[in-house]
C-alpha cells in the first residue's frame, strides 16, 4: 500500500505546523514547505519523532521558479503528492486610503497567486492518479470583510472563488478542492494584540474563546481524508460561530 503524501505550504509555524503534524498522525507522509529552513527542519524532526516520514523544501510562493523547484524536489523524493494544503499567507494591514501599492501586491501575490501556482503544479499528476485533495486555507474575513485589511480580505475572498472554480474543473477527475476558513485563532499573530482588542474579538465569538491551531488542522485532516470524498467546492468555517 502506497502512503499518501501531503504537501503543506507555510508549514514552519502556527497553523501550517499543526496541519503537518496532524496529517502525519493520520498516516500521511509530509512535505514541509516554507522559506524558513531551520523551522522546516524542526517540524520535520517532530514528524519523524512521531514515526512519520517527512522532507523539507525551501519554498518562496512569490517566485514561480521556487515553486517549480520545490514541487520537482518533492515529486523526485516522495514520488507523488496526493494532498496540497495552501496555507502560506501574510498580512500587511492598513486602511485602504493609505495602503501602499507594494503592500497590496505582496499580500495578493503570496496569499492568492502563490496558491494558484502551487495548484498548477499538482493538477496533472493528480489527474493521472484520478485522486487528489486540495485544501486552501482562507479566512473568516474573506467571507465577512474587515476594516484595515482590504488586501488580505481580497486575497482570501479570491482564494474562496479559486477553490470553487478549480472544484468545478477537477471534480470529474476525482480531485476535490475545498477551503477551510479559520476565525480568530490563537497564534503568534493574535497573541501580540492589545487586551482590549482581544476582548472585543472574544465578544464576537459565541463559543467565547479563540480557536486553536489544532481546530483548523482537524478540519484539514477531514477534508484530506476518504471520509470527505463527496465534499467539493465547500468552505468549512472554523470560527466558533462568529460568522454564520
Amino acid at each position: 500500500m502506497i502512503n499518501r503524501v501531503a504537501f503543506v505550504t507555510g508549514a514552519s509555524r502556527g497553523i501550517g505546523r499543526a496541519i503537518a503534524l496532524v496529517l502525519c498522525r493520520a498516516g500521511f507522509d509530509v512535505v514541509v514547505a516554507s522559506p524558513e529552513l531551520e523551522k522546516n527542519e524542526e517540524v520535520a524532526d517532530a514528524i519523524r519523532a512521531a514515526n512519520g516520514k517527512a522532507m523539507t523544501v525551501d519554498l518562496n510562493v512569490t517566485s514561480l521558479d521556487s515553486i517549480k523547484e520545490a514541487f520537482a524536489k518533492a515529486y523526485k523524493e516522495m514520488g507523488r503528492v496526493d494532498v496540497l494544503v495552501n496555507n502560506a499567507g501574510i498580512t500587511r494591514d492598513g486602511f485602504a486610503m493609505r495602503m501602499k501599492p507594494e503592500d497590496w501586491n505582496l499580500v495578493l501575490q503570496v496569499n492568492l497567486t502563490g496558491a494558484f501556482h502551487c495548484i498548477q503544479q499538482v493538477l496533472h499528476p493528480m489527474m493521472r492518479e484520478r485522486w487528489g485533495r486540495i485544501v486552501n486555507i482562507a479566512s473568516v474575513v474573506g467571507e465577512m470583510g474587515n476594516a484595515s485589511q482590504a488586501n488580505y480580505v481580497a486575497s482570501k475572498a479570491g482564494l474562496i472563488g479559486l477553490t470553487k472554480a478549480i472544484a468545478r474543473e477537477m471534480g470529474s477527475r476525482g480531485i476535490t478542492v475545498n477551503a477551510v476558513a479559520p476565525g480568530f485563532i490563537d497564534t503568534d499573530m493574535t497573541s501580540g494584540l492589545p487586551a482590549e482588542i482581544r476582548e472585543k474579538m472574544l465578544a464576537a465569538i459565541p463559543l467565547g474563546r479563540l480557536g486553536k491551531v489544532d481546530d483548523v488542522a482537524a478540519a484539514v485532516k477531514f477534508l484530506a481524508s476518504e471520509d470527505a470524498a463527496y465534499i467539493n467546492g465547500h468552505v468549512l468555517d472554523v470560527n466558533g460561530g462568529m460568522y454564520m
